[in-house]
């Protein structure tokens, strides 16, 4: 997917357009991801669910921090 820089985009109107974006792409895979429950098509055990979400659960965790912890920077 190409970068579309917009002109005279404040920093405001830049996240809005390319979190919503992302997030769309997130939820989009997500829904990709529900398809591999059908155990019609695909043979999964639990441990193998548990390890998917258990790591979706920790990257979202840590994400999730960076947007609402104060950034700890250093300075004299």
């Amino acid at each position: 997917m190409a970068k579309l820089k917009v002109e005279g985009e404040s920093k405001e109107e830049k996240f809005k357009r390319i979190a919503s974006l992302r997030t769309q792409r997130i939820l989009n895979d997500l829904r990709l991801l529900a398809n591999c429950s059908d155990k019609r098509i695909y043979s999964y055990n639990e441990k193998d669910a548990s390890k998917i979400f258990g790591t979706i659960e920790k990257e979202l965790k840590r994400v999730k921090s960076l947007f609402s912890s104060p950034k700890n920077i250093f300075k004299l």
